[in-house]
């Protein structure tokens, strides 16, 4: 071999070298960590198509798949609050199937999302959902079969990672018209009979919880803040007596009774944004109250009601957000409708809530919200 071919053979072996040095790389040019934090932004909703770049990118989006490579950096492992993503769970009047639409608040666009197992079999309301931001997870729980009485104990996740749907365990108990929530990053469900159980989804397994005593609690509204899943039946016509309330310790797995003003003050349906406990008031101008626990008082956010576009039926959601930081509340409405209420400032007499609406698309023109979820790209 001359010197010529020599040379030429050792150049093409070094270009080969650092090639696969630079392929080893998430980003050319940049540092593991900083390359890292970038994917981190990427909307989950595009991973797949993100995954083909290259193995490393695919590697490192689903780094939370069974035997995938982690990420070097411990912020890799932790939820991006900076991109918002609304699901809104909605179902069809006329075909009674269970829809999923998910909305990027700041392009205002809805994304296409892959349906809900066996379309949603369940009546509608009878089901509940529970996000798990910090895992890119939403559980569809239980619920009563559409035209019987049967419950089932079937559970649907959906996983942001894939931008698709698979099977849960089931609860032991088959639930329909249940409270539930997150406590802790794990699933907490209780039955109107004081029965309730804990789904851990590290270990995929269901397990009892303390039951709660005394008499049944008609689920009207639930919602988990603080480490405790709150239960409400609501005021029910005529007013006879004052409803009842519970409340779950994930700490102590224990139940104790809602404090009173929070359970005869709690008129609406409840979101939780900034550790702040937060209702849409089922009356008049749809106006947002905040539970003051000191107080043990809901009271009233200066700015005004959810704007007239939003119509009923709604449900509302609300951004993880941080202690005194923005508090972001979502009202899904008919035809999902969405009015989005951004609240500011931190003490009670500079709190006050901004509205905006973002107008669903004419093809969803039909669709009767159920049930919304908040999670992170």
């Amino acid at each position: 071999m001359s010197f010529s071919s020599m040379s030429k053979q050792k150049a093409l072996c070094s270009e080969e070298a650092r090639g696969e040095d630079e392929a080893m790389e998430l980003i050319p040019g940049l540092p593991e960590e900083v390359a890292e934090k970038c994917l981190l932004h990427l909307p989950f909703l595009y991973h797949r198509l993100f995954r083909t770049v290259s193995s490393n990118w695919n590697r490192f989006l689903t780094a939370d798949t069974p035997g995938a490579a982690k990420p070097s950096s411990p912020v890799a492992a932790t939820v991006s609050l900076s991109l918002p993503f609304l699901f809104a769970f909605a179902f069809d009047p006329v075909s009674r199937r269970l829809q999923c639409q998910a909305l990027d608040p700041f392009s205002r666009r809805w994304l296409l999302l892959p349906p809900v197992p066996s379309g949603g079999a369940a009546a509608a309301g009878s089901f509940a959902v529970v996000g798990l931001p910090s895992r890119g997870e939403i559980y569809v729980i239980g619920g009563v079969e559409e035209g019987g009485e049967k419950a089932v104990r079937n559970v649907a996740v959906y996983s942001a990672a894939t931008n698709g749907w698979g099977e849960a365990a089931g609860m032991t108990t088959a639930r329909g018209y249940m409270a539930a929530g997150e406590v802790g990053g794990r699933v907490v469900v209780a039955g109107e009979d004081g029965e309730a159980e804990v789904f851990d989804p590290d270990s995929g397994r269901w397990s009892p919880a303390a039951a709660r005593g005394g008499a049944p609690v008609a689920r009207y509204d639930a919602a988990a803040a603080g480490g405790k899943l709150y239960v409400t039946e609501g005021w029910a016509w005529p007013f006879e007596r004052a409803p009842r309330g519970a409340v779950y310790d994930a700490a102590t797995d224990s139940w104790a009774e809602m404090a009173r003003g929070m359970r005869e003050g709690w008129t609406g349906s409840c979101a939780v944004s900034g550790g702040q406990m937060y209702i849409v008031a089922e009356y008049g101008e749809w106006r947002l109250k905040v539970y003051d626990e000191a107080r043990d008082a809901w009271r009233m956010v200066a700015g005004g009601g959810v704007p007239g576009e939003v119509r009923r039926p709604h449900v509302v959601a609300g951004e993880l957000g941080v202690a005194g930081g923005r508090r972001r509340i979502y009202v899904v409405g008919a035809g999902l409708d969405v009015a989005v209420g951004t609240v500011h400032g931190e003490k009670e007499a500079d709190e006050r809530v901004e509205w905006e609406v973002v107008k669903g698309p004419d093809e969803f023109a039909r669709l009767n919200p159920c049930n919304a979820q908040v999670l992170y790209a």
